[in-house]
């Protein structure tokens, strides 16, 4: 791999951002980090879908012109990426002219070859997902089941369908000779179980007389296109599509999304690919949802919604990264809450990380004249202790996926904690008081600085503002590019940066 192209779902703007799109959007800039630290050319694609009924009703709702509330909430996205520190590279906003123009130029087309067809549909639609719905597609209350608050209703309308069943045996082939093509198994055996039976025509229409925000059909201007028939294009227009220097990376493109995208992502997708004679996405990696603390689905009325700007404000962006990339299960949902957030921001990165930071560098700060320690003789506990930084440290010099992130962040909190070990039963503090151990405290002093750098420099690809002021510490910054795990980098007799708190405990 030379090149990738990580997409986070572009997501609506008809709400403030929340918990579930940072997640999404955080773990693909840790994916993105990692593959440049790795060498692989990377570029990262998020941003929001400003078209659709949801969009426009909260536009009237406000009283607000359509344009002034669509240019208010995707400034609300983009400031809640840059506070979480997301170094994307694209910054989606469907209403762009040239992205409205290839959706377009793509539905003449697909109407060109016979690809879309007219007719008269009469079916249970779901305002929340923008989507015609299926019996099998709702709970035992006849409602939607990611939208179980909300009444669907029956309607009956004119519309334009895109056929995915003569692509249907195509898709399944292509999952068969792919089998990483989505990511977890559980979620490809989904896939699969989607495709089990024929599929229904895809409505790619909206009459405008219901919702006029949108691309207007090429074909019929008293239409506008269906959501996700626009949205999922952006991928591509992104890249400049169709110009000439779009493949190189949407070869290697990946998507992340939530799960509850799936279908539209592993279905209509593909095959919307599929009827341009585009190359299909070389993986589609998902995720599970958070659940508040309990085990128990967010929401206002329990008080239980993790807001993602507070936890900044409270805790700075670093806390909520490190908790969403070490405590998010591969494949199943799983459990925040502010103080789950607050307890592994004290007891991993607090106590685990920055405590020994702290308590090594003012140590030699204070008995070394403000120089970093000078490396004697090891001894095997010493080595031991740097091999095991090196290894964790080494989970990150090369590509991972996002289903490793968890355990390769794990990986480096529990190398500090074994840091914490060495430092404790060597003692540094106990060996300088005698003259013919003082030379050993320096070596014990500088293993462990040495061994927290190496941890550091690879936490960079999950909290880089955090791990940037830790290096600067101990006057160890990396440079971008390629990087890899290597002892002995910390300069013996260097000064210090200023000591400061890297994790202040917030109580």
């Amino acid at each position: 791999m030379t090149k990738s192209y990580i997409t986070t779902p572009i997501y609506y703007v008809n709400a403030a951002p929340h918990l579930g799109h940072a997640h999404t959007t955080v773990m693909c800039d840790i994916m993105t980090r990692n593959r440049k630290a790795n060498g692989v050319d990377t570029r990262l694609s998020t941003g929001c879908d400003e078209h659709g009924q949801k969009n426009q009703e909260s536009a009237e709702k406000l009283g607000m012109d359509v344009m002034e509330y669509l240019d208010l909430r995707s400034s609300e996205f983009k400031k809640a990426f840059d506070l979480l520190d997301v170094d994307y590279d694209y910054f989606v906003r469907t209403t762009r002219p040239f992205h409205k123009e290839q959706v377009a130029a793509m539905e003449q087309k697909f109407m060109d070859a016979g690809l879309i067809i007219e007719k008269q549909y009469t079916g249970i639609y779901c305002k929340g997902c923008e989507q015609f719905k299926t019996e099998s597609d709702l709970n035992d209350e006849g409602r939607c089941v990611d939208h179980p608050n909300m009444d669907v209703e029956e309607i009956d309308e004119k519309n334009y369908f895109f056929p995915l069943e003569p692509f249907r045996q195509r898709l399944l082939d292509h999952i068969e000779a792919n089998p990483d093509f989505v990511q977890p198994p559980k979620f490809l055996s989904e896939l699969k179980n989607m495709l089990a039976e024929p599929l229904e025509d895809l409505c790619i229409s909206r009459p405008k007389s219901r919702v006029s925000l949108g691309v207007t059909l090429p074909f019929d201007e008293d239409f506008v296109t269906y959501v996700w028939f626009d949205a999922l294009i952006n991928y591509l227009t992104n890249l400049g599509w169709p110009g000439n220097d779009y493949q190189d990376y949407w070869s290697e493109v990946e998507h992340v999304i939530g799960k509850d995208i799936l279908k539209t992502h592993g279905v209509y997708w593909p095959i919307i690919l599929m009827g341009m004679g585009e190359t299909l996405p070389k993986r589609i990696s998902v995720h599970g949802h958070w659940l508040g603390s309990g085990g128990v689905k967010m929401s206002k009325s329990l008080g239980n919604v993790v807001d993602p700007l507070e936890i900044v404000e409270k805790f700075g962006a670093d806390a909520l990264r490190y908790y969403l990339a070490r405590h998010m299960r591969a494949e199943n949902d799983s459990q925040i809450s502010v103080e789950l957030i607050q307890g592994a921001y004290n007891g991993e990165l607090g106590n685990k990380v920055g405590n020994l930071l702290s308590r090594a560098a003012k140590f030699s700060v204070d008995r070394f004249d403000g120089k970093i320690p000078t490396k004697g003789t090891l001894t095997e506990e010493d080595e031991a202790a740097r091999a095991i930084a090196l290894k964790a440290a080494q989970g990150f010099a090369e590509v991972f996926a996002l289903t490793d992130i968890p355990a390769r962040t794990e990986a480096l909190v529990q190398a500090a904690d074994e840091l914490n070990n060495y430092f404790t039963a060597q003692a540094p503090w106990k060996l300088i008081k005698d003259p013919e151990t003082a030379d050993r405290a320096q070596t014990v002093l500088y293993v462990t600085l040495d061994s927290l750098r190496v941890l550091l420099e690879a936490f960079r690809q999950i909290i880089p503002t955090s791990a940037d002021k830790a290096l600067a510490i101990l006057a160890a910054p990396v440079e971008e590019g390629v990087w890899s795990p290597e002892l002995d980098r910390l300069e013996e007799g260097g000064t210090f940066g200023e000591v400061v708190a890297l994790f202040p405990r917030v109580t």
